[in-house]
């Protein structure tokens, strides 16, 4: 008899993971299965002349992680007016054996989380451990994640700042995870001028739809982590060039080469090459390639997630949820 599959809401979730576990198992299950599993590019349609939709499947081959996964994600950037999200998203789980359904799972909140926590893994490498002020621009969905994985790995923080367009936006995300408790010890403040603000972070997190650069790179102060997470098309760019200049840039895998636009615009420009690009999230963890090598240098980290990534937070999401029911 095969098992009805089982749907993991967003309040489950919450329940089966935290940004601590799942960066524990990205890092050590990153290395081990990246190379088995098969991801192919995404399908991207545009549904509208503003809103699109993403299809991401991906495939392990290797009998230890017998799964295929798809997530299906659509855009509608222009939700924030009616203050829901721009991104929604649902994960489907199939056993890669017999091809069964597992679970579907909400993958808005799996998304969040499993961004948040690459780029925590990142800073892990990048950042520096004396850390104390970390910088959140922008203040959607992400921004609270990004907040919480980033004290995760570096518990020396002992200031946030969040800046956001809109101030109140950032008001409310302060009082949100205030409300929520768990930050002894860690001052909250919010906006203030960018220009300004930009040259506190030790840690710089940007997670917009930014057309324009928001971070100027003569801003960012010396030994600044600096992590790009908010774009993913050709038109979108959260730092100027300035910033990859002065930067030891790694990307979270070979796509954002192609889609980040800081990137592919830094390329045509001739600001910085491809091969300049010091190298990947994988190749940090498996330390072929060397992080932070100074107290001074700055780091970015540019990501645009991968569908692997996806893979592994739905496999642990799964499995947690298995072992406990």
């Amino acid at each position: 008899m095969a098992t009805p599959p089982i749907f993991i809401s967003t309040a489950t979730l919450h329940t089966l993971f935290t940004h601590k576990s799942l960066v524990d198992h990205l890092q050590s299950s990153l290395p081990t299965f990246t190379s088995t599993i098969e991801s192919p590019l995404r399908h991207a349609h545009q549904t509208s002349p503003s809103t699109s939709l993403l299809l991401m499947p991906s495939w392990s081959c290797s009998s230890s992680l017998p799964y295929i996964g798809v997530k299906l994600v659509t855009y509608h950037p222009n939700n924030s007016t009616q203050n829901l999200p721009g991104v929604h998203a649902s994960y489907v789980l199939f056993n890669s054996i017999t091809g069964q359904t597992l679970s579907t799972m909400d993958a808005t909140e799996l998304t969040v989380y499993r961004t948040a926590c690459t780029s925590a893994l990142a800073s892990k490498f990048l950042s520096r451990q004396d850390s104390e002020t970390l910088l959140m621009i922008g203040a959607g969905t992400l921004a609270p994640h990004l907040i919480k994985a980033h004290l995760t790995v570096r518990p020396n923080l002992k200031k946030v700042i969040v800046w956001n367009r809109t101030a109140d936006k950032a008001k409310r995300v302060i009082e949100n995870l205030q409300s929520e408790g768990g930050f002894e010890g860690v001052s909250f403040e919010s906006n203030g001028s960018l220009e300004e603000v930009v040259g506190l972070g030790d840690i710089v997190s940007c997670a917009t739809n930014s057309e324009t650069p928001l971070v100027k790179g003569k801003k960012l102060k010396e030994g600044a982590h600096l992590d790009l997470v908010g774009s993913f098309k050709h038109s979108m760019r959260e730092c100027d060039d300035e910033a990859l200049k002065r930067g030891k840039v790694f990307v979270d895998n070979e796509a954002a080469l192609v889609e980040a636009g800081e990137l592919v615009g830094a390329f045509e420009r001739g600001v910085i090459t491809k091969d300049e690009i010091v190298g990947d999230l994988l190749e940090l963890i498996k330390g072929e390639k060397n992080g932070r090598t100074t107290a001074e240098e700055i780091t970015v980290f540019k990501s645009v997630g991968s569908a692997v990534v996806d893979l592994l937070t739905a496999q642990l999401a799964y499995e947690t949820y298995m072992k406990s029911h």
